[in-house]
C-alpha cells in the first residue's frame, strides 16, 4: 500500500471513530471537512518515510503516529485561520472551517482534533502489539503540540509585541515536522528516536521559509488560501526581513542543514535523495533561480 493511501486510511478511521453515536453532527462535520480532502499531506508522509529508513516500512504504530500529526496539523490550520488570527476565508481552496460551520464549532473542532490524534496514537500501538512505543509517542506528540515550544507557543509568538524569526518558525512549524520525524523513528522502535529532531526542525523550518516566500511572491488560486497576510498582519517573515534573494538562500542552507541532520539508518541515502526531491516542489523554478 502507498503512503497517500495508507495515510488516508487511517485518517477515515480515525474519523470514523469520532462520529460515533451520540457524536453532535455539525462538529462531525466540521471535523471531516477540516481534515478530508486534505493537502500535500507533508509530515505524515515524512512520518512513514523516517520509520521506512529505520528499517520499519509497515506497522499500525507507524500509522497511527502518521494520522496523530496530520491531524495535530489540521487543528492549527482551523485555529490558524480564526477571526482572531487570520481571519482566513479559504484553506486547502474551500472554505474555512469558521467560514463554514462558525466559530464557535471552529474552536470545538480544532480542541477535538488535538485529542484524536492521541487516540490515533493509542490505536495504532495497540493493533501493533507494541505498547511500550505508546508512552515516547504520547511525549512527541505533546511536545510537538504544546509548551514551550510546540504549535501552540509558535501561534502565541504571534500575541507578543516581538518575536525573533528563527524562534517563532521553529515553534510554528518546526515543532510539528520535527514530531514526525521524532515519532517516525520511536513508532519504529528506535530507542535514540530523539536524534532525529534536528532533521526535522530544519526542515520544518525551510517549509516556513518557502511559505514566506510564497505569502510575498505566490497568488491566492495557486496556494488555496490568502496571500499577503504577514504583511497585513505584521507577522515575521523571512522574505520581508531577508528580501527574497535572501530568503531563497537560506532556504536552501536549511534544506542542506536538514539532510545532514538525518541520523546513520539503512535507508540514509534513500531518505536523503528524496528529502532533496522534495524540497524542489516548495517553490516554483523562477524563484529558486534568485538563489543562483
Amino acid at each position: 500500500m502507498d503512503p497517500s493511501t495508507r495515510i488516508e486510511r487511517t485518517l477515515a478511521q480515525a474519523l470514523d471513530r469520532g462520529e460515533g453515536p451520540g457524536s453532535p453532527p455539525l462538529l462531525a462535520a466540521a471535523m471531516r471537512h477540516a481534515v478530508m480532502p486534505g493537502g500535500a499531506r507533508i509530515r505524515p508522509k515524512l512520518t512513514l518515510a523516517v520509520a521506512a529508513a529505520c528499517g520499519e516500512p509497515l506497522s499500525p504504530a507507524v500509522d497511527g503516529a502518521a494520522a496523530g500529526i496530520e491531524l495535530l496539523h489540521c487543528a492549527s490550520l482551523i485555529h490558524d485561520d480564526l477571526p482572531c488570527f487570520d481571519n482566513a476565508d479559504m484553506r486547502r481552496g474551500k472554505p474555512s472551517v469558521h467560514k463554514k460551520f462558525g466559530e464557535r464549532l471552529a474552536v470545538l473542532a480544532g480542541d477535538a482534533l488535538i485529542v484524536m490524534a492521541f487516540d490515533a496514537v493509542a490505536h495504532g500501538v495497540a493493533a501493533a502489539e507494541t505498547p511500550e512505543r505508546a508512552g515516547p509517542l504520547m511525549a512527541v506528540l505533546a511536545q510537538s503540540v504544546g509548551a514551550p515550544m510546540g504549535i501552540a507557543a509558535g501561534q502565541a509568538w504571534e500575541c507578543e509585541p516581538r518575536a525573533e524569526l528563527s524562534a517563532y518558525q521553529q515553534a510554528k512549524t518546526g515543532s510539528l515536522f520535527a514530531g514526525a520525524t521524532v515519532a517516525g523513528a520511536a513508532a519504529a522502535g528506535q530507542a535514540n528516536h530523539e536524534a532525529w529532531r534536528g532533521f526535522g526542525e530544519r526542515l520544518g523550518e525551510a517549509y516556513q521559509v518557502a511559505d514566506d516566500i510564497r505569502d510575498v511572491a505566490g497568488n491566492a488560486e495557486d496556494e488555496g488560501k490568502p496571500v499577503g497576510q504577514d504583511g497585513a498582519l505584521g507577522r515575521p517573515n523571512a522574505a520581508m526581513t531577508l528580501g527574497l534573494r535572501g530568503a531563497v538562500q537560506r532556504l536552501t542552507r536549511l534544506v542542506d542543514g536538514a539532510t545532514a541532520e538525518i541520523p546513520a539508518c539503512p535507508g540514509r541515502t534513500a531518505l536523503v535523495a528524496s528529502v532533496e526531491q522534495q524540497a524542489q516542489a516548495f517553490l516554483p523554478k523562477a524563484i529558486w533561480a534568485l538563489a543562483d
